[in-house]
């Protein structure tokens, strides 16, 4: 299995929060595509043949682009790579963006997932994370996505915002709940430095939600949606049986992908690539047929780490006895004392080898993995 990542680096307006890599000048918009194309024909051998089972643009705002755009990088992914026929094709769309007309074009084209950047259904908190819809739009998208034939339906919600209480927090939760999406990514405020919100914050006009309320409302957000009948298959994503992201999950398993555009990543199992963050520079480089990518080959102890980073963080864990084989790390040989403190606390279980996090110590993941590294 793998997967092909699109990196569609514009945005109508930037958002308070993010700090991805976009542009809300598309000057040199048609050339930037007209580069993400023939990155694909210099990248075809790339996956070593292996079959493509997801596809998915990301961003930016893909939902910006018009069908016959998306076509001029989805026609070369279907011509040079081998597609399953039951290929999960995401993309990610912003509620202004999904009319009617446009959800039709999407389904022609063969997306046949959207995840919707919803963020939040009050419109005092969207407009202070500067989103560019309201919460009307925010509610109507998803009942004209499913008009238009749409049966997998991502949403992302964002929580620990500033001054919201726990009260307006259910309430957004809640009316997710209403939509009934197959998916829900939800995900903590971050303020990062180079965005408004980080302006702000040194400045002394914004002050970041602490960890105890952030960790309070992912705890009602988990809790709520296993009611519900969601899977936590990962800290920050939920689903209903079976509609868990292919794409998204085939990173925490270690998959193959191939990135493509200013500032996408792949990875091959050997190393992983580093495409530039930067729209000009990329353009001149595609022009003179190279690809403007740093590389990094990747040690055992970048192979353990990496795996444990992002498998303690799933439903799946870690399996012991794959690093055990593969790269020659006992982790219980290791760190006996230590999983069996998270045993004793509840925060892990140990079942055929595999070391999974409960519930509550999915809220520590992060720092468990650290403390499970390879350190060489």
């Amino acid at each position: 299995m793998a997967g092909i990542y699109i990196h569609i680096p514009f945005c109508k307006q930037a958002c308070h929060y993010c700090d991805f890599h976009f542009s809300t000048s598309t000057a040199i918009r048609q050339e930037l595509l007209n580069a993400m194309s023939d990155e694909l024909l210099l990248q075809r051998h790339y996956l070593y043949g292996e079959k493509v089972e997801t596809i998915y643009f990301g961003g930016g705002t893909p939902s910006l682009l018009g069908a016959d755009e998306l076509n001029l990088l989805l026609k070369p992914v279907n011509t040079l790579f081998t597609v399953a026929p039951d290929a999960e094709v995401t993309l990610e769309a912003n509620p202004d963006d999904l009319t009617p007309s446009r959800l039709a074009e999407l389904r022609q084209l063969g997306i046949n997932r959207l995840s919707i950047g919803i963020q939040s259904f009050q419109d005092s908190v969207l407009k202070f994370l500067n989103r560019a819809h309201d919460a009307t739009a925010a509610m109507q998208c998803v009942g004209q996505a499913r008009q238009a034939g749409f049966q997998n339906i991502s949403i992302d919600l964002i929580y620990a915002i500033p001054g919201q209480a726990d009260e307006a927090w259910q309430a957004n939760i809640d009316a997710a709940l209403k939509l009934a999406p197959e998916h829900i990514s939800s995900y903590s405020l971050t303020i990062e430095e180079k965005t408004a919100f980080g302006r702000w914050a040194a400045q002394g006009k914004l002050k970041a939600a602490d960890d105890d309320l952030a960790a309070k409302q992912l705890e009602m957000l988990v809790a709520t949606l296993e009611r519900e009948g969601y899977e936590q298959y990962e800290v920050s994503n939920f689903s209903k049986p079976g509609y868990q992201s292919r794409h998204n999950s085939s990173y925490w398993k270690q998959q193959r992908y191939l990135g493509i555009g200013p500032s996408a990543h792949s990875y091959d199992k050997v190393s992983r690539q580093y495409n530039v963050s930067n729209n000009h520079q990329y353009v001149r480089s595609m022009k003179e047929g190279r690809i403007p990518f740093e590389r990094e080959v990747l040690s055992t102890e970048d192979h353990v780490n990496e795996y444990l980073l992002t498998t303690l963080r799933t439903q799946w864990g870690s399996d012991l006895e794959k690093l055990k084989q593969e790269y020659g790390y006992d982790v219980l040989g290791q760190h006996g004392g230590l999983i069996n403190d998270l045993l004793a606390r509840k925060l892990a279980v140990v079942e055929r080898n595999f070391l999974k996090l409960t519930r509550t110590g999915r809220l520590l993941a992060d720092k468990i993995s650290s403390d499970l590294f390879l350190i060489s």
